[in-house]
């Protein structure tokens, strides 16, 4: 009998690249397998390969999962082309040289992905933009709602990420994980300490309706932020450790460190999610058990637009009103210096003016008959007679 040829697979990265960017999780794709956790994680690493018809299926999910990194990759072949590279790179979240998750989380994922355009058609920069937020946003949103626990914060976290990356398109359209650059963007912005400062934020949120929902985000909410966003991106997103580490600018010890008392803290008051499968699962559940919604890509773009004019206009106007104030302060300005008038000096020879001391009898007896006569009327301009 005659073997068949094994059915060839992409190489552990990009699988594990194709997995992430089709916002599945390794126990979502384990759960279509119909494997552990563990089996996925050992395919991606290299460890192991699939075998017979699991081989054939792992391929087929693959296979259906290509479209989106082909729209990834047509994205950023046609923003190379239609606008010029930009020397200043900002890369939000991460270390030179290490690998980067998407954006789209584990916790709530993502049915739509950008569509890919047939070969040889070209994506304006706003057709590419819209593409990538309409792939990440929705997910996005309910994430950095898990990790700042306030809805109108998560929608202003995204679409402030968004139009950051709308503002330097050039520069993020090729960088090698968009969806990335735009996450760690939004969980920067909504981790920000001054939001407590704001009247909009200072009043809390009415809470999730179910009570274990209210109790996992509360758990979730009284860990610190570098815990609470290592905690969201390892178990939540499913993303490796060295990629948790490098998401949270921190070391890979650290990161670990990091999670492990996040898991004991979660565990300490709430002992049924001591699993991290469980935990995965409640996070899911609890980010989509709210409604969150992002805006439309357009009104980000404008939006983003608006607020960059708003604010080139303010530099102008200040930059021009101290111009002004300078100007007038050096045409109104003394030419020359003019000392101030000294004080008086005593000359000798002349008394000094005596202070009034006590009225004599004649002067008390005047002011008497003065305070006596009638106070008006024309007596007081015709004297009478003494």
């Amino acid at each position: 009998m005659t073997q068949s040829p094994a059915t060839p697979l992409p190489s552990p990265d990009q699988c594990r690249h194709l997995r992430v960017a089709a916002s599945l999780t390794q126990a979502q794709v384990a759960a279509r397998m119909g494997v552990t956790q563990g089996t996925v994680r050992a395919w991606e690493s290299g460890r192991t390969t699939p075998r017979g018809h699991r081989r054939e299926a792992y391929a087929k999910l693959l296979a259906s999962l290509t479209g989106a990194a082909e729209a990834t990759n047509t994205l950023k072949t046609n923003t190379r082309k239609a606008a010029p590279p930009t020397r200043m790179t900002v890369r939000r979240g991460k270390e030179p040289g290490s690998p980067r998750a998407a954006s789209a989380p584990a916790t709530t994922p993502v049915t739509r992905a950008p569509v890919a355009t047939p070969p040889g058609t070209s994506l304006t920069p706003a057709q590419a933009f819209d593409a990538l937020y309409a792939f990440c946003a929705p997910a996005l949103v309910r994430q950095t709602y898990l990790l700042s626990g306030r809805r109108e914060l998560a929608r202003e976290s995204v679409e402030r990420a968004f139009q950051l990356a709308w503002q330097r398109w050039p520069e993020v359209a090729v960088d090698r994980d968009p969806p990335g650059w735009v996450r760690a963007t939004a969980y920067e912005y909504a981790l920000s300490p001054w939001h407590r400062f704001r009247p909009r934020y200072r009043n809390p949120e009415p809470p999730p309706a179910d009570a274990s929902d209210r109790a996992l985000l509360d758990a979730l909410l009284a860990l610190p932020a570098p815990y609470r966003r290592t905690l969201l991106l390892y178990d939540g997103l499913g993303l490796d450790l060295p990629e948790t580490a490098a998401e949270t600018e921190a070391s890979t010890p650290a990161a670990a460190n990091r999670l492990l008392h996040a898991r004991a803290a979660v565990a300490e008051r709430l002992p049924e999610l001591a699993n991290p499968a469980r935990l995965h699962r409640r996070l899911a559940e609890v980010a989509s058990a709210e409604r969150l919604r992002a805006a439309k890509p357009p009104t980000v773009r404008t939006g983003g637009e608006q607020r960059a004019r708003f604010w080139t206009r303010t530099a102008i106007a200040f930059t021009v009103a101290i111009v002004g104030a300078t100007a007038l302060t050096l045409r109104t300005a003394p030419t020359h210096y003019e000392p101030p008038v000294p004080p008086g000096e005593t000359v000798q020879g002349v008394p000094p003016r005596a202070a009034p001391g006590t009225l004599s009898n004649k002067e008390l007896k005047l002011r008497s008959k003065l305070r006596s006569e009638t106070q008006h009327g024309p007596q007081r301009l015709i004297p009478l007679p003494g």
